[in-house]
């Protein structure tokens, strides 16, 4: 099993802590975005999006990282990343499709150089539409944990899930573009524990073979 990433990329953030959960063995293969290397023919066979990350395996090659993660919760079943009620289920996948969906278009690489170089927009107004997205899905965040009866050291519980496997990414993200988390103290407590466990540190950007 083989994932290409890139260490700053919060889809392969994703993935990579999924991976390390459940004890899979895999490969990464680290693809440079900067240099757009993922925009180059022999990446595009294998992904046509030309998107990160990509799982391989023989030749069977899986794309964006929701589904992946969908995977490998289906063939990789223990440790779970969702609970046993179809109601919890619901609320767990809520709190990652809110990150994956709602925050994460919005401020990814090539939107944000699509800000600058074709809407001529400034380094200031770009970081200025980046944090607006944050704020405004932050405080859904904070607010749904507020409310969560069943919330503990992680997003849903004290065992991680596919909440925290992609709320940790994501706030990596916000602190890469000096977006203040002060306002959060449930978020960033869900945070300080995560980054404390050997799977989710392992993931880290800064413990990647491509870090710069």
């Amino acid at each position: 099993m083989k994932l290409t990433t890139y260490f700053r990329s919060t889809a392969a953030y994703r993935v990579r802590i999924a991976l390390n959960l459940k004890g899979i063995e895999h490969t990464l293969s680290p693809i440079d975005l900067f240099s757009n290397e993922h925009k180059e023919n022999e990446f595009q066979q294998h992904n046509p999006e030309g998107l990160i990350p990509t799982l391989t395996m023989g030749d069977d090659v899986l794309t964006q990282s929701m589904a992946i993660l969908e995977y490998l919760e289906e063939q990789y079943p223990e440790p779970s990343l969702l609970p046993t009620n179809a109601t919890d289920k619901a609320q767990v996948r809520a709190l990652a499709l809110g990150i994956a969906c709602d925050i994460h278009p919005l401020n990814n690489l090539r939107v944000l150089r699509y800000l600058v170089d074709e809407l001529e927009q400034s380094e200031k107004q770009k970081l200025k539409w980046y944090h607006h997205w944050l704020e405004q899905g932050f405080k859904a965040i904070e607010s749904r944990l507020a409310r969560q009866a069943k919330r503990g050291t992680c997003c849903f519980g004290d065992t991680p899930t596919l909440a925290d496997v992609c709320l940790i990414p994501q706030i990596y993200n916000a602190h890469r573009f000096e977006f203040s988390m002060d306002a959060y103290p449930l978020i960033m407590a869900v945070n300080e524990h995560c980054l404390g466990l050997e799977a989710f540190d392992l993931a880290r950007p800064e413990r990647q073979a491509d870090f710069i």
